[in-house]
């Protein structure tokens, strides 16, 4: 165990440091909260700063009874930590592991299971709510909340005409009473078939609107990189089978696509990875916890980032830093394969794969991920926005001076050229001084650079293009 590496570590959902043991009740919380969550470590003896501050040594035993005796007699059902002592230099320190539990939920004995459970959110314990215990149990019996039944109408009378095309299109297939079967769309009590709750999310019925009018997304367009003003925004309130198409035609609508030139070919390409940007859509729409009422996915666009988020958090077994492995747990096990029916997703986790692999081709665009309450958010962000914005404001010429700039670097994308191609490019008789003053003041500003920069007077000197350069072109293509 490195504990230098660990403690610049920030605290989270897993993790955690105490300067000395909690007091009961704060102990018991967080055993409790880890135990109903992802698992997660408890270091005793490291305070908030990061300072390796320790235990002494004759207390560890007793410590560690402590701990045992709080666990024991204070979570239900009963949490069997790894209680282990650690070394960092000469200071002692405790580790507590929880790992997570297969019979949630757990709570606090006093408090009973209503007042007592706790889950961890962030860095934080938080009392769980009836609808976050409810989803608890479901897992304890390894159940999803989109399987469960929906008393209200039986199945025949539920309008999915829409679904039923959209499947037969996608599959070839009809959408049948034995295919809505076999893919538990429906269930059969007392001989009558009733509608699961991923059956009514994928219907156009009128029962969707009342049980899940939150099951939307809301899609944005910001002026700037804040919030504050609105140049589009659009709520999609279709079933889910279509959320996902429509949400990222949104997207493309805001996003600008450009060309560049490899060889003799002209390329096109989208200024962020759109085949990321629509599998990250999918898996928020697949994947959400349909359980916590009142959320809605979110797609915000800003001008220096694309910001999607989902309601529910990351599933445990789902590590982001690793992406390029195989990955999959699906929250939702009705709508998962059933979007892995209709090829909207692949169910075997080729999606991470998929984002990494494309991200690879995009080395200007930060891939982030956190979660945010009850909720897990991606952001594609422009590493290069800042020191665009900085580049503007130090190129501050005159729009005649920014033409006869841009004339000049718009001929560099092409090939690098000399000072005669140039003449030549222009129509000038002979190289002038205001051709030399300009190429002076760009090369100063490192919009352009020399290729032979060590023999200034070679004969075969040419000038081009800088990164920097390219900068200025998109801004001033921004401003048109």
């Amino acid at each position: 165990m490195d504990i230098k590496k660990l403690i610049k570590q920030p605290e989270g959902r897993r993790l955690e440091f105490k300067r000395e043991l909690p007091d009961n009740a704060d102990l018991a919380k967080t055993i409790v909260a880890f135990a109903n969550d992802a698992g997660g470590e408890l270091y005793i003896g490291i305070s908030n700063n990061r300072e390796v501050v320790g235990i002494a040594e004759n207390e560890l035993l007793a410590i560690e009874e402590k701990i045992s005796n709080i666990i024991y007699d204070r979570c239900y059902p009963a949490i069997l930590p790894e209680i282990t002592f650690l070394m960092d230099d000469d200071k002692h320190l405790i580790k507590v592991s929880v790992y997570r539990g297969s019979t949630p939920p757990y709570y606090l004995k006093d408090k009973g299971k209503l007042q007592g459970t706790y889950i961890r959110v962030g860095s934080t314990n938080r009392q769980a709510d009836e609808i976050i215990i409810a989803e608890l149990e479901r897992h304890k019996r390894n159940i999803s909340f989109d399987s469960e039944l929906v008393m209200d109408k039986p199945a025949k009378d539920l309008d999915i005409k829409g679904f039923q095309e959209e499947y037969k299109e996608r599959t070839g297939e009809i959408l049948d009473k034995q295919t809505l079967r076999k893919l538990e769309l429906t269930k059969d009590v007392q001989g009558v078939a009733y509608p699961t709750n991923a059956l009514v999310l994928f219907s156009d019925d009128e029962l969707r609107q009342s049980m899940f009018h939150f099951a939307k997304v809301e899609c944005a367009r910001f002026k700037g990189v804040g919030s504050e003003e609105f140049i589009d925004q659009r709520s999609i309130y279709s079933n889910i089978a279509t959320q996902a198409e429509e949400a990222y035609n949104f997207v493309l609508r805001h996003i600008n696509k450009g060309a560049t030139i490899e060889g003799v070919y002209t390329i096109s390409r989208w200024e962020y990875p759109v085949k990321a940007i629509r599998e990250v859509i999918r898996n928020a729409i697949v994947h959400r916890d349909y359980s916590l009422t009142g959320k809605d996915v979110k797609i915000a666009i800003y001008d220096d980032m694309i910001e999607i988020t989902s309601p529910g958090l990351l599933p445990p077994s789902i590590d982001y830093s690793a992406m390029e492995s195989r990955q999959s747990d699906a929250r939702n096990k009705i709508i998962a394969p059933v979007f892995k029916q209709l090829g909207i997703i692949d169910q075997w986790g080729n999606g991470l794969k998929l984002i990494a692999g494309e991200l690879k081709d995009y080395p200007q665009i930060d891939f982030r991920w956190k979660e945010i309450g009850l909720s897990f958010q991606i952001q594609f962000v422009k590493l290069d926005f800042v020191a665009q914005q900085e580049l503007g404001q130090e190129l501050g010429q005159e729009r005649e001076e920014q033409t006869l700039y841009s004339v000049i670097l718009e001929k560099l994308t092409v090939a690098p050229l000399s000072r005669q191609e140039m003449m030549l490019a222009f129509n000038l008789q002979k190289v002038s001084g205001y051709l030399n003053r300009t190429l002076s003041k760009l090369l100063d500003q490192k919009l352009i650079d020399r290729t032979i920069p060590d023999n200034l007077n070679h004969p075969a000197q040419q000038f081009k293009l800088t990164a920097r350069g390219k900068m200025f072109l998109e801004l001033l293509a921004r401003k048109k």
